[in-house]
């Protein structure tokens, strides 16, 4: 059977071949009329655009590697699944990487092989030598939810995760919070370091400490520990509120507290996350938590993606504001009189 091809369609639609090459370029300009003869003339053909065949013509195969390094957090599928569906918009479709934090280079040499016109690195750091790599490919990088190093030539997006950690501290220190404690993230991240340092920052202003600290590595069962640890002693030795440094921790932090050491949320100590994940409005966690607007995130790092690849604009940073969500998950302590 012969392959039918962009000319017998320009043929039997009575139009000039690039008018079939511009009906199926993504963003192409061709009037309405055309691309109806040319789409009419494709279907009775059978005729399918040979997108790999158009990518050694432009040399752009309109594809953009995302790697993260994990997808257990409950804000990275939803990341995933909206920067796919804005991406499509655009006539770009994502290739999926999932690498370890230490292996993000390795993975690099599977990506370049498929000649991607941008790079998405989100919950995952950028190596300076990675960074070089993809400079010299000519491969924008925009990293989400990470910020780059100074000497690193990528744009990067994230939330104000320093106001965040501010914005929380503020909170509980307003709510007659005493014994404030912390569970932190991957420690030598950009967003646990801003989020920690915002909210030691507020605390201090207000003459405060943080009064225990433990790390849970942005991990479920590690920060299931990390509360066990911070709960271990008596009463009188525990906190009465709890920064924990994201939902998908402080999910697992508050099943640990309430299941197994019998603790009442809000009533024996108050808890707040960051990233406001859908299940934080469930009704059995009520958590509440700094908002991060995947929206608005995935649309500046699509927005300086596709600049960067058409060139117009060279790597910048964006911060977007944080907002404090308050729920059920906290409680003001002076409120409390007589209900212990």
């Amino acid at each position: 059977m012969v392959a039918v091809t962009s000319l017998d369609v320009a043929r039997l639609a009575q139009v000039s071949q690039s008018a079939v090459s511009r009906t199926y370029t993504p963003g192409a300009s061709v009037s309405e009329v055309t691309r109806a003869k040319v789409e009419d003339a494709a279907r009775k053909l059978g005729y399918r655009p040979n997108a790999i065949a158009r990518s050694l013509i432009t040399r752009r195969s309109h594809m953009i590697a995302v790697v993260m390094s994990y997808l257990d957090n409950h804000f990275y599928p939803v990341v995933l699944e909206k920067i796919s569906q804005r991406l499509q918009r655009d006539g770009y479709h994502v290739l999926l990487f999932i690498a370890d934090t230490r292996d993000v280079d390795t993975v690099l040499s599977d990506i370049l092989q498929y000649q991607v016109d941008g790079l998405v690195l989100a919950s995952i750091s950028l190596s300076s030598a990675l960074a070089l790599r993809c400079s010299e490919a000519g491969i924008p990088v925009v990293l989400f939810n990470r910020t780059a190093r100074e000497s690193q030539n990528c744009s990067s997006v994230t939330s104000d995760n320093y106001e965040g950690g501010r914005l929380i501290a503020r909170h509980l220190v307003e709510t007659g919070h005493e014994r404030i404690a912390f569970i932190a993230g991957t420690e030598d991240t950009s967003t646990n370091l801003d989020r920690e340092r915002g909210f030691l920052d507020c605390l201090a202003e207000h003459g405060r400490r943080c009064f225990a600290r433990a790390v849970g590595n942005y991990d479920f069962e590690q920060a299931k520990t990390a509360a066990r640890h911070l709960f271990a002693g008596s009463s009188l030795n525990r906190p009465d509120a709890l920064f924990v440094a994201n939902d998908h921790m402080a999910i697992a932090v508050m099943d640990t507290l309430r299941i197994e050491l019998g603790l009442r949320i809000p009533l024996d100590l108050s808890v707040v996350g960051f990233d406001n994940v859908r299940q934080a409005a469930w009704g059995s966690y009520q958590l509440t938590s700094v908002e991060q607007d995947a929206d608005a995130m995935i649309e500046a790092t699509t927005q300086l993606l596709l600049n960067q690849i058409d060139g117009e604009v060279k790597s910048s940073s964006v911060v977007l504001p944080a907002r404090l969500v308050v729920r059920g998950s906290t409680l003001r302590r002076n409120s409390l009189k007589g209900k212990r």
